[in-house]
């Protein structure tokens, strides 16, 4: 019952974001990730998920939703994912990004495909962007200003308990300070 109203909840939320996440291919998303900055850390990954387009919206209460597909190194496809987030504290807007979340060894590839996984409130991502604001994170506190696709500024890149995350900003306009966490789910192909 209380996934529902969690889901529901998410879809009101996005409904209401002034963002409309447009699909993009993931050969399209992966090489925007390489020209932004992330190229030699996906050369050295294990595997990768990769979400071309989620998109988030909130006022009070936020959410976030975006579909990807989970690669082994070299491109093997090895199945589909989805994120799911929700968020609380002072947020106002909408905003469209492309997430990688690269794993650095089998044991981080299989915690991440191991059926749900999540990243609690402290998790970090490097946005890859230019970007004004306090923090860049994958439970979205702060406020972030994005200056482009191709203005890459890697902040301590490198692999922090197996996993790197990488964002990029693609579109809309979202002010911030909230507490929140990132549930995954994966299916084999």
């Amino acid at each position: 019952m209380i996934k529902r109203w969690i889901g529901l909840f998410l879809v009101a939320c996005l409904g209401f974001s002034t963002v409309t996440a447009v699909a993009d291919d993931d050969d399209a998303a992966l090489n925007r990730f390489k020209e932004a900055g992330a190229g030699a850390m996906i050369n050295v990954a294990y595997g990768y998920a990769l979400f071309p387009t989620i998109g988030k919206g909130g006022i009070g209460i936020g959410g976030a939703y975006g579909e990807g597909r989970v690669y082994r190194k070299g491109g093997a496809l090895a199945g589909n994912t989805s994120v799911a987030q929700v968020t609380w504290g002072l947020q106002l807007g909408g905003q469209a990004y492309s997430q990688l979340i690269l794993f650095e060894d089998e044991r981080s590839f299989d915690e991440f495909t191991s059926g749900n996984f999540e990243f609690g409130a402290q998790a970090t991502a490097v946005a890859l962007t230019a970007a004004a604001g306090a923090e860049a994170n994958t439970t979205g506190a702060g406020t972030n200003v994005s200056g482009g696709q191709n203005d890459a500024a890697i902040a301590s890149a490198g692999f922090r308990k197996g996993m790197a995350v990488f964002t990029i900003a693609k579109g809309g306009l979202m002010y911030e300070a909230t507490i929140g966490g990132q549930k995954f789910s994966y299916t084999p192909k």
